[in-house]
């Protein structure tokens, strides 16, 4: 069963991750339980969780409403008020049992919590396990800007349970995917030609060990996303402003899906700045459009323009981006301007 040494914790990942973690449990004697979940998490991953983790039977549940708009201060507010109104004190722990939304507020909910408790996460996404968990990067959307408030904060563990990919929708397994297909498109060039041929019955859990060893690699080298950690934001410049901008519209989008909206974006401007050929553009655009489908979307540039003023990449009213430089290569901190950006959209809208 692989395990992967991070920022002072461990990766656990494979069919025995739950025992391993009841394991872990039983050793580090916390005073209690705290576990955030959702509707879909408490149905489907929970009762798998207590049988396999007897320490959890008298863990208390906090429940929220899977989705994005949970992301916010409210939400973290009634987190807060659970904790205290249960007595949670500095040696409590709490378990994150779901996804990237899961992972972020519920990591952010502890690593505020009387200045800090311990947390864990058990991802139950295919995003989630190759991303959102992995790296410390806790937050909540505010004032309709992803992930603006938040901390860099490392969980004391993360157990990887593939078997928690069986209760996914087909949809919500190719979100994750997205973040797998980017990983290797910017840092393993072999990953990357191995993805663009994936046959549907792949093996996920090496998929998500090859996914996170890369992830972590970068992220040891960059704890705090100042320098190469940077590359990761390929495609999330660009992916942010759609995902906030079509929120709680009927043409609302997964993450994964406003990420490869955001690549194939994000890749035009890359060509333009001569840092890809004309035949890679065209071969990165046809892996992703077989695979993912993109939404058909007509994006208006205006809304998304403003809404980049306010991203975190942003210096000086400066658009920096992180963008592919040949397959399995990326380059940060590229300085792009309002032409770039207006004429890549202009291709994804006329070429999708």
């Amino acid at each position: 069963m692989p395990v992967i040494r991070s920022l002072g914790y461990n990766i656990t990942i494979g069919k025995d991750a739950l025992k391993k973690l009841s394991a872990f449990l039983k050793s580090a004697k916390y005073s209690s339980h705290v576990i955030i979940c959702d509707e879909n998490t408490l149905q489907f991953c929970l009762p798998t969780l207590i049988m396999a983790c007897p320490a959890l039977n008298e863990a208390e549940i906090i429940e929220l409403e899977s989705g994005e708009e949970s992301k916010s201060l409210d939400f973290s507010a009634h987190i807060w008020q659970t904790l205290i109104e249960n007595k949670a004190d500095k040696n409590s722990l709490i378990i994150n049992l779901g996804g990237g939304v899961v992972s972020d507020l519920g990591g952010f909910c502890a690593s505020t919590y009387k200045r800090g408790i311990d947390f864990i996460n058990i991802p139950t996404s295919l995003l989630a396990m190759a991303d959102a968990s992995i790296g410390g990067k806790t937050g909540i959307d505010f004032a309709g800007l992803k992930n603006s408030i938040g901390t860099f904060t490392q969980p004391k563990a993360v157990f990887v349970y593939p078997e928690y990919l069986k209760t996914l929708p087909q949809r919500h397994y190719k979100n994750g995917l997205a973040e797998i297909f980017k990983i290797a498109l910017i840092s393993d060039k072999v990953f990357w030609n191995g993805l663009r041929t994936l046959k549907p019955d792949h093996n996920a859990e090496q998929l998500l060990t090859k996914s996170i060893t890369l992830k972590n690699k970068i992220v040891l080298k960059d704890p705090f996303d100042k320098g190469a950690r940077k590359i990761l934001n390929f495609g999330h410049t660009i992916g942010h402003a759609i995902e906030a901008l079509l929120l709680g519209t009927l043409n609302e989008l997964l993450h994964g899906e406003a990420i490869v909206i955001g690549m194939l974006v994000e890749t035009h401007i890359a060509w333009q700045k001569k840092l890809i050929t004309q035949k890679e553009l065209e071969d990165i655009n046809s892996t992703f459009k077989k695979v993912f489908e993109p939404a058909k979307i007509e994006l208006a540039t205006t809304p998304i323009l403003e809404l980049l003023k306010n991203d975190k990449k942003t210096s000086k009213n400066k658009f920096r981006f992180a963008l592919v430089n040949k397959a399995g290569a990326g380059k940060i901190d590229v300085e792009v301007n309002e032409t770039h950006i207006k004429k890549a959209f202009d291709y994804y809208n006329t070429s999708n």
